[in-house]
């Protein structure tokens, strides 16, 4: 008695141990999420890696494809069930009340044979049951196999969520960084034509100025503050749509967080990628590519688990059983036990057997022409983002050389109008085409950063950039 307590006591404590640590671990990824979110608290610059890091950290559909990754995992342990052996325990009772008339005659009969019968009586009985599968034409082989394959192309796609997810956020990311720039240009503007129309006031007032200067700068002021309030909602849009992937709670940004400023251009930037090498690198990396490959393992081993319905079945078979009238008091002699081997072989089932092996067939090609076709999907996009890098270079290069020269030419009408030599049109001109080619400067730098991490979503490379 004190030993089944002692056992009891260790039975509900290991018990206890298991559900504690199950908490702990079911907590981990939503602490993580919260840890990675607080961190906004602390930053006031937010740079991409940055808010990769959150991204990866607390985007909810990656928690998604993290429990469908468990999911498989289960299915897994589910097929390797088979090899073992399965034992069912059976207990029942039951009271029995026979009619009169049916009564009477087993009773006589009974008595004909020295024995009695009572009406009504309880029936206890209780069993063991143990099968074991030994042979089964290897299906249970193959479906741990695909069960494994399927769980390898579960996590492939949480890798290809992952790889998706951080093009979003780079996209967002650079979108948002564009704006806050040309927040800046359009200030920067505003702050121009703020400090002529001081300036031409002050020649007004003294009578060496005209009216229309003053009236000019005061315009163009306005239409410079009006498109900073633009440019600002078009932050404001982007840093929400930001905050989305970030898994930021009610969408919103901590106030006093900003972006990091656009660094200038990098010579890495404008190294020129070879398609070939990039088209291999992709077919090797894709995450998508490596679960279509899984697949295709998955359905080889379909076809294998369909080829089995040829064979036998070979089981082992054994069983304890006892029944006990009256009273469940059970002893040894009221038990009995049997130990057998079972085959079963289909011989004929109206061709099933082989239309299952057709049909599996069929699917194990649909997914080998279904991986050749992502093949030749990613290669293609592979070379059509390397030429895009290419022409955005270009772009670029001509855009950095062209705003330079506007910003020459900006300042030396500039002089020439304080100078009285140059007209306001003119500089009003020259102003104009000065904010265009800073804007069309750094879309064409947002451009070719987009291109570049285009390309690393192709090749499956962002996963590493941002590991």
């Amino acid at each position: 008695m004190r030993r089944k307590r002692h056992l009891f006591q260790s039975f509900l404590w290991c018990g206890a141990m298991f559900l504690l640590i199950n908490a702990l671990s079911a907590k981990g990824p939503a602490q993580a999420s919260q840890t990675a979110l607080d961190d906004l608290d602390t930053i006031e610059v937010l740079d991409l890696a940055t808010a990769a890091r959150i991204a990866l950290a607390s985007n909810p559909s990656l928690e998604a494809a993290q429990a469908r990754v468990m999911q498989a995992s289960q299915i897994v342990k589910q097929a390797q069930a088979p090899y073992w052996p399965q034992v069912d325990a059976s207990a029942g009772a039951a009271r029995v009340d026979m009619a009169e008339n049916e009564f009477r005659s087993q009773q006589a009969i009974a008595q004909f044979f020295g024995s009695s019968l009572v009406n009504p009586e309880e029936h206890y009985n209780a069993g063991l049951a143990a099968s074991w599968l030994v042979f089964d034409g290897f299906a249970r082989k193959f479906r741990l196999a695909g069960a494994r394959y399927g769980a390898q192309a579960t996590a492939a796609a949480r890798e290809d969520a992952r790889r998706l997810l951080l093009s979003a956020v780079t996209f967002a990311y650079l979108q948002a960084q564009l704006a806050q720039e040309n927040v800046a240009i359009a200030k920067a503007d505003e702050a121009f034509n703020q400090r002529l129309l001081t300036e031409s006031r002050l020649r007004y007032d003294v009578g060496t100025g005209a009216l229309s200067d003053v009236l000019n700068f005061q315009i163009r002021g306005n239409s410079a503050q009006s498109r900073r309030i633009q440019e600002e909602t078009d932050y404001r849009r982007w840093l929400i749509s930001l905050s989305a992937l970030l898994g930021v709670p009610e969408g919103r940004f901590p106030e006093k967080l900003r972006l990091a400023d656009m660094a200038p251009t990098s010579e890495q930037e404008l190294a020129v990628p070879q398609s070939t090498e990039q088209v291999e690198t992709a077919l090797r990396l894709r995450p998508d590519l490596q679960r279509s490959d899984w697949t295709v393992r998955q359905a080889e081993a379909g076809v294998k688990v369909a080829r089995a319905g040829y064979f036998p079945t070979i089981s082992l078979l054994g069983t304890y059983e006892g029944e006990r009238p009256e009273d469940m008091d059970f002893e040894s002699d009221d038990f009995g036990n049997s130990v057998g081997v079972g085959l079963n072989w289909n011989i004929f089932a109206g061709g099933l057997t082989r239309a299952r092996h057709g049909e599996a067939k069929a699917r194990l090609y649909e997914t080998e022409m279904v991986l050749e076709d992502a093949k030749v999907q990613v290669a293609s996009e592979v070379q059509t983002i390397t030429n895009q890098i290419g022409a955005a270079q270009a772009q670029l290069q001509l855009q950095e050389t062209n705003t330079q020269l506007v910003q020459q030419q900006r300042d030396l009408v500039e002089k020439e109008y304080k100078a009285g030599v140059g007209s306001l049109v003119r500089l009003n001109e020259a102003q104009r085409d000065l904010i265009i080619a800073q804007a069309q400067l750094a879309l064409s730098r947002v451009a070719l950063r987009f291109s570049w991490y285009d390309l690393q979503t192709a090749t499956g490379q962002i996963l590493e950039t941002f590991k």
